[in-house]
């Protein structure tokens, strides 16, 4: 059952302890990954979309299913294969012999929460179909722009690129998710759990479709607004600022992150600062979400690579470099 809110204006709180119950509500089927699900659900209230990368079998999708069952809304998911046209996502228009008139049918992207799963295993033709509605949150269908509703949240999943029959997202497509997530191995006792779990008569993953709903629109809503309220320093809006410039000017960075990452980043702090109850941000905040925010934005330069230097590794030195505010 939904939980509702006090009319008015809603605590923090209230709100946080909200976010927790979904979270809960979701690690009763997805074990071991509760720091991904807290990432997952940052980008939720921070109005953005995720993408989820990880080998097979690590509940990529289990995830996805688990977050919109906790929540009263629509959710849809396409299967990308490398057949699947732009026209299978968005919609296109039909032609009515009755009518002699062409109506719209909308698409599975019409919806609240969008699993795209295995994203890249389709060409790009077919990926860049999300460009606009990621963007802009609407989609036009032979020159007709039709809304989408609120909540709107992209969560797709892919292979590593190094697994077979794979299309690398290209950078504009990369750019308009707010965090790139990597799912790993859970721990052993955490392993040893989920084969308990899913080797009972009814499996883990069929339990999905057992959890309550947690959230209504209209909560998630009120939530997004206390989110976006959350106070800012002028320090802090500096220190993302900083953060961002150096990863375009990094020895063995080809191309660094764009002003898409600055805006994100301090918009995930300040979900992170109501997570943990707080009315304003503070820089662990702002070190607790770039590694998501900018692992996909950077191009690292072939010498680095054959170093075998990661991601990672690179934005821990970025963060290191430059200096935390104090106050």
């Amino acid at each position: 059952m939904s939980t509702e809110f006090a009319t008015g204006q809603i605590s923090l709180t209230d709100a946080a302890q909200a976010v927790k119950q979904v979270k809960d509500n979701i690690s009763r089927v997805l074990v071991g990954q509760d720091a991904i699900i807290e990432d997952v659900l940052t980008v939720l209230f921070a109005g953005g979309h995720v993408l989820l990368e990880g080998v097979p079998g690590l509940g990529k999708t289990l995830l996805v299913r688990a977050l919109a069952k906790s929540l009263s809304v629509s959710f849809s998911r396409v299967q990308f294969t490398p057949d699947l046209m732009p026209s299978d996502v968005v919609g296109h228009s039909m032609y009515d012999m009755k009518s002699g008139d062409f109506n719209i049918k909308k698409g599975p992207a019409f919806t609240n929460i969008l699993l795209a799963d295995e994203i890249n295993r389709a060409p790009a033709k077919t990926q860049s179909a999300l460009l606009e509605v990621m963007q802009e949150q609407q989609i036009t269908i032979d020159g007709e722009t039709l809304s989408i509703g609120s909540p709107f949240m992209v969560l797709a999943t892919q292979n590593p690129l190094d697994q077979e029959g794979t299309y690398p997202l290209p950078e504009a497509e990369l750019d308009r998710f707010m965090m790139k997530i990597e799912l790993g191995f859970p721990s052993l006792e955490a392993e040893v759990e989920l084969l308990k779990l899913n080797t009972k008569v009814v499996s883990n993953e069929s339990e999905v479709s057992q959890l309550p709903a947690v959230l209504s629109v209209s909560n998630i809503a009120q939530i997004k607004q206390l989110c976006a309220d959350i106070l800012v320093d002028e320090k802090i809006y500096n220190y993302a600022v900083e953060l961002v410039r150096s990863s375009r000017t990094w020895q063995g960075v080809l191309h660094g992150a764009g002003l898409r990452a600055s805006i994100n980043i301090i918009k995930a702090a300040k979900v992170m600062a109501l997570m943990n109850g707080r009315d304003f941000v503070i820089p662990d905040d702002v070190k607790l979400v770039v590694p998501n925010i900018l692992r996909h934005r950077l191009i690292l330069s072939a010498d680095l690579e054959l170093e075998g230097v990661s991601f990672n590794e690179v934005i821990s030195a970025i963060l290191a470099s430059v200096e935390a505010p104090r106050s």
